[in-house]
């Protein structure tokens, strides 16, 4: 009599089996992200690393892929002449200004310095209507024309704006006052600011407001020692010492030398007068902490960027680097403020 045999029955993969692949898998993953990280990490003046590579390039034609990153912005501004905190509705939020200064620290090297970005800004979608009343600098289209061609991330980003256009603020006493009355709060705590200002001395001129004095000043809600510079800054303007005639023909940085003279002003207030009132087309302000969210924003998926990095993607922007910069701004804040 035959003897029966039993088919061997297929058996599913053991657990050590499958323990072995998920382990092969997750070293194979653990891999890639330790290349991606060791990539972000390289340090300015290195070679760097393949990832870190692809997102500088990023901004150039010849890449395919725009870096996509999360839109919410910090902003934390910090201007050397303001030392003491901002109050009120100006204050800046701690855990938004420690993960701001902790993005752009590069060995020691923070940019201190900022034109506020409110921390609820998002990346802008399609909008259509918004115009401003003012002239459009003659610069303008060719500059954008010119920097869609180069960038890839403003190829996409300059055509969501439409018509609005960088504003020349008109009057070098106005705007420079202004930016003092902005240092170190948030955007709209500064035109809240500044509206008092106003109602208080409708007629924004330096003797107008030497004769309005200080304690009428901090009325308004600026600080003592906020109020301290702007009537610096008047007298400065009322006594002939600034060369206001000759700041059209000087050079950015002849104009940045002179205006740094007057207590209060610093590096980053001369550049946002350079954008806001001298409309210079060429304008990099790497102290600008909106400006180096938006480079990480848009060009690094939100990593960390050092200054070197975000001058290494400016450079492509040349010499329509104030453009590339208003663009950066509407990305993390669609509407645009007056300063």
């Amino acid at each position: 009599m035959a003897t029966a045999r039993k088919t061997p029955v297929k058996r599913p993969a053991s657990v050590s089996d499958a323990s072995g692949a998920t382990k092969r898998a997750s070293s194979a993953q653990t891999k890639v992200n330790t290349q991606k990280i060791d990539g972000a990490g390289a340090a300015a003046g290195k070679t760097a690393k393949p990832a870190r590579s692809v997102a500088l390039k990023a901004a150039k034609p010849e890449t395919a892929t725009r870096l996509n990153g999360a839109a919410r912005a910090s902003k934390a501004g910090t201007e050397e002449a303001e030392a003491s905190p901002a109050k009120g509705n100006g204050r800046a939020i701690a855990g938004d200004g420690a993960r701001a200064q902790a993005l752009v620290a590069e060995r020691g090297e923070v940019v201190r310095k900022s034109r506020v970005v409110t921390s609820d800004a998002a990346v802008p979608v399609q909008i259509g209507g918004l115009t401003r009343e003012a002239v459009r600098p003659d610069y303008w289209d060719r500059a954008c024309a010119d920097l869609m061609r180069r960038d890839r991330i403003l190829k996409k980003l300059i055509p969501k704006f439409g018509e609005i256009h960088l504003v020349n603020l008109g009057d070098p006493f106005s705007t420079l006052a202004r930016s003092v009355a902005g240092q170190q709060i948030s955007v709209k705590a500064a035109q809240a600011i500044w509206e008092r200002v106003k109602g208080a001395c409708p007629e924004v001129h330096p003797a107008h407001f030497i004769k309005l004095g200080h304690e009428k000043l901090q009325a308004c809600g600026l600080s003592k020692r906020k109020a301290e510079y702007i009537l610096d800054l008047a007298q400065h303007f009322e006594s002939g010492a600034l060369h206001v005639d000759a700041w059209t023909s000087m050079d950015d940085e002849a104009v940045i030398a002179e205006l740094t003279q007057i207590r209060g002003i610093g590096r980053w207030t001369a550049e946002m007068f350079l954008i806001f009132n001298l409309s210079r087309p060429d304008v990099l302000p790497l102290d600008d902490l909106g400006l180096i969210q938006a480079i990480s924003v848009n060009y690094f998926s939100g990593e960390p960027v050092t200054r070197s990095e975000a001058r290494e993607v400016a450079a492509n922007w040349e010499p329509w680097r104030t453009v590339a910069t208003w663009y950066m701004w509407r990305s993390l804040n669609p509407i645009p403020s007056d300063h």
